[in-house]
């Protein structure tokens, strides 16, 4: 065995969060939060720490993608590490978006945000992504599939990685949708 068979490999954070739509985006009860789109996903492409956010091909996001069924969006993508995703999504500008998040969006009575470790380079499809909140769900927090209050190690999630398919840098993470990089570092 050489010797960098012993270092650990790089990881980033994957997020998955899904919503319920109260009403449909073109509703004008919607219009603040669809105003709010544009906004909030470019001050997460620059925040530092981010890696990459899923978007629907052709689109600025992918709030028309609907893999978790007609009255729900997503939102995914992946960070540099926890504390990025962190600073982003509580303190930023886009916590006083999620403090509006009930004028928009249903109560979710199971978990709707879901964390998981990839390995750096890796993108994550919306499959993977929905099996993972589907763990979540199903088995509670775990190294592959946690939340902010329950969250694992980079280190933690590793000994699992065997059982994952090879990180890749796919041209689209899933059919029908692009992804996004930021030249410096986020989401909505």
């Amino acid at each position: 065995m050489t010797a960098s068979q012993h270092l650990p490999r790089a990881a980033h954070l994957a997020q998955l969060n899904v919503a319920t739509l109260r009403y449909p985006l073109d509703d004008p009860r919607m219009a603040a939060f669809v105003e709010l789109l544009d906004p909030v996903n470019a001050a997460a492409d620059a925040t530092p720490g981010f890696v990459w956010r899923l978007v629907e091909e052709g689109a600025a996001d992918a709030t028309e993608l609907r893999p978790a069924g007609d009255d729900v969006i997503v939102n995914m993508s992946v960070w540099e590490t926890r504390e990025a995703l962190w600073d982003f999504a509580y303190r930023s500008g886009h916590l006083e978006v999620m403090r509006r998040r009930r004028e928009w969006f249903e109560r979710h009575v199971e978990a709707h945000l879901v964390l998981w470790w990839v390995p750096a380079g890796h993108l994550p499809t919306i499959d993977e992504a929905l099996e993972r909140l589907a763990d979540l769900r199903e088995h509670g927090p775990s190294p592959r599939a946690f939340t902010f209050t329950s969250s694992y190690t980079a280190a933690e999630a590793e000994a699992g990685w065997h059982l994952q398919a090879p990180p890749t840098l796919p041209a689209q993470a899933t059919e029908g949708a692009n992804t996004t990089r930021a030249e410096s570092s986020p989401m909505l």
